[in-house]
């Protein structure tokens, strides 16, 4: 197991068993908070950590209000819904009073268009970030990804907060959050008196959670590009959702990262998880993704299989200055992540059902289903054309 050093805290106690770990119980103790009570509005309320964020600041003693804000109505007793699209300037209106926005309305799915995608992400940032300073509004809260720092080689373990940004602009995902980044540093002087805090988490697990590294994990095999190090390292929704709410009360501020204390080895999840691994060279892994992409056969670029190759691991060091803890370790969230994806079946973040699924498994793995499944659809393609 990977022994962090000094400046992360520990969260490995798991032992070389993967078994239970002590930090179950250690969740973060209540945020010591001194101010007057706040109204705080969540865009994004309806989804998957919309919902939490929203609940935990409901039941929080220092969150006077709280508004929900989305284009539909989720489940979150307590709050005052504001159904709306969050690109809809009318939003500067529906936040009169607010304090502190924290700001989660984002399209992260994997078979969104994604020049619609992008549209959504970046145009309802600029916009809540507008209408938050037109509205009087102290604080925006952001959440991107520590994907912003890129996935290289060289990368420290772990990276600092303020290391430099690294992440290409591929049309993926990242390029969107590498949008919003620009965003938040303009902000406060386009709107002087506007806080902005932006929380980086690592890869991110929970139920309901399906993302293009949460689908590595449904892969035969773990693809490993040959002369690589990846490592591992996870952050819970719940342990998200805790951190934003130290965000919201300002607690911390600036660029913040996130996630379980430490990182695994590829050798600790392959043997933490009974995967074995199947070793390709660099040429073929990213050639072969990179026609995948091109053809529209799987969701992510060549280029976001650098986060399974090379560290990108934070160290989350101003949330614990602040007091934070992590209530979950890398093995045991590792552990639900393979329960969630268990009887699934994925490629390079596509998504295999049925006849494809059976035909890649059967031919032994990763390799043949990373290089086949382009000619498995191709073949497809022609028998449709006549």
């Amino acid at each position: 197991m990977s022994s962090p050093p000094s400046d992360v805290r520990s969260g490995l106690t798991g032992g070389e068993t993967g078994g239970e770990d002590a930090s179950d119980t250690t969740a973060s103790p209540p945020p010591a908070y001194g101010g007057r009570p706040l109204t705080v509005a969540v865009t994004g309320a309806a989804g998957v950590l919309g919902e939490r964020v929203a609940a935990r600041l409901v039941a929080s003693p220092h969150v006077r209000k709280v508004l929900a804000v989305d284009d539909r109505r989720g489940d979150v007793p307590g709050v005052q819904w504001r159904v709306l699209d969050v690109r809809d300037p009318a939003v500067a209106e529906r936040l009169a009073g607010v304090d502190v926005v924290v700001h989660l309305a984002m399209d992260f799915g994997m078979e969104s268009d994604a020049r619609a995608r992008s549209a959504y992400n970046v145009r309802g940032a600029q916009t809540v970030l507008t209408a938050a300073a037109a509205a009087g509004v102290h604080r925006v809260v952001l959440c991107t990804s520590a994907m912003v720092y890129g996935a290289l080689a060289d990368n420290e373990v772990p990276l600092a907060e303020d290391s430099e940004l690294r992440a290409t602009e591929e049309a993926s995902l990242v390029g969107d959050l590498l949008e919003i980044e620009r965003l938040a540093r303009r902000a406060p002087r386009a709107h002087p008196g506007l806080q902005v805090t932006v929380l980086r988490p690592a890869v991110v697990v929970g139920p309901g959670v399906d993302t293009v590294l949460t689908r590595h994990f449904e892969a035969p095999r773990l693809l490993v590009v040959a002369g690589s190090r990846p490592c591992w390292q996870f952050c819970h929704v719940d342990d998200l959702a805790a951190a934003l709410e130290y965000a919201a009360l300002g607690l911390v501020e600036g660029e913040v990262t996130v996630g379980c204390d430490g990182w695994l080895e590829q050798e600790d999840v392959e043997r933490l998880s009974g995967i074995r691994r199947m070793e390709l060279p660099a040429s073929l892994a990213l050639g072969t993704a990179a026609r995948l992409h091109r053809l529209g056969l799987t969701p992510a670029p060549a280029g976001d299989l650098a986060y399974t190759m090379y560290p990108w691991v934070v160290s989350g060091s101003r949330l614990h200055e602040a007091g934070w803890r992590p209530a979950h370790t890398n093995e045991r969230v590792l552990a639900e992540l393979l329960e969630q994806v268990s009887g699934k079946h994925a490629v390079a973040g596509r998504r295999l059902g049925g006849k494809e699924a059976a035909t890649s498994l059967g031919a032994a793995g990763a390799t043949v289903a990373l290089v086949g499944t382009a000619a498995l659809v191709r073949r497809a393609r022609k028998r449709r054309r006549f």
